[in-house]
């Protein structure tokens, strides 16, 4: 792994790091990652949030096809890294960390002080009244009112989707808010929409007040993560990464290491 002793000569040095992590953090978890080492897509692009607010037919498709992944997605462990980063963040070296990531596997690990910038998929919010409920009631009700869709096995997909592509989705039945009757969507930020504008400037103060920002396992080709990255540089703020593949970040980054995540931050274990 060249540049490991400087990655760790980089961490060792600042003591108010800011880190941003992508999917390459949870890969090893098998959650299945959005892009290939290019930054190009590996599959058709997600749902968007106008499809899923607009079409009903995009929301049948989308719960029942989260009705497989689920179970799989909701099994997923932390791994090294983010045990990793959560002893260094115990160790009082770390700023803040901010995640892309939406599958609260950096809390999961001990972390505390984490800024999940997309939201968490194991919420579900009314879109209507903006009631919350846990996923897993949720998959309750989707597998009581869907029984025969139980059986079903599919390749698993990013973010606890599952790959239905042939299946017939007119007659699956979707609960409504049991608070107001609304639309219920994971509690994530869907492509197309953006992050909470409140959540975005809590992580930019945090930016600004660290010394360095490391980047864990992301392309940075959303912009959303991206952004973080141009105010870092900006600021003349030192940035290094960790990330198998090329960034949309590579001519703003002073120190990068092509590996894998958790056998980068292996020495922080």
């Amino acid at each position: 792994m060249t540049g490991l002793g400087e990655l760790r000569a980089f961490i060792g040095r600042h003591r108010r790091l800011f880190v941003l992590t992508g999917a390459g953090c949870s890969a090893p978890s098998g959650i299945p990652d959005y892009r290939d080492d290019e930054g190009r897509w590996k599959r058709p692009q997600p749902v968007t949030h106008q499809a899923f607010m607009q079409s009903e037919a995009t929301r049948r498709r989308y719960w029942a096809r989260s009705l497989i992944g689920w179970r799989s997605f909701r099994a997923a462990a932390p791994n090294a890294a983010h045990r990793a980063l959560a002893r260094l963040e115990a160790s009082g070296a770390m700023e803040a960390l901010l995640t892309q990531n939406v599958d609260g596997l950096h809390q999961a690990a001990g972390h505390e002080n984490v800024i999940d910038l997309h939201g968490r998929i194991d919420q579900v919010r009314c879109m209507g009244c903006a009631a919350r409920l846990p996923r897993a009631r949720f998959q309750d009700d989707l597998a009581r009112l869907n029984p025969d869709w139980l059986a079903l096995e599919a390749t698993e997909a990013p973010d606890g989707d599952a790959d239905l592509e042939d299946a017939d989705f007119s007659a699956f039945a979707i609960p409504d808010c049991p608070a107001c009757g609304g639309v219920l969507k994971p509690d994530v930020v869907f492509f197309g929409a953006n992050a909470p504008r409140e959540r975005v400037e809590t992580a930019f103060g945090h930016l600004d007040a660290a010394d360095a920002m490391l980047i864990v396992g992301s392309s940075l080709m959303v912009y959303s993560g991206y952004r973080f990255v141009e105010r870092a540089a900006e600021a003349g703020t030192p940035i290094a990464a960790v990330n198998l593949g090329r960034t949309r970040g590579d001519g703003l980054i002073g120190l990068k290491v092509e590996a894998r995540c958790e056998e980068a931050l292996a020495f922080l274990l």
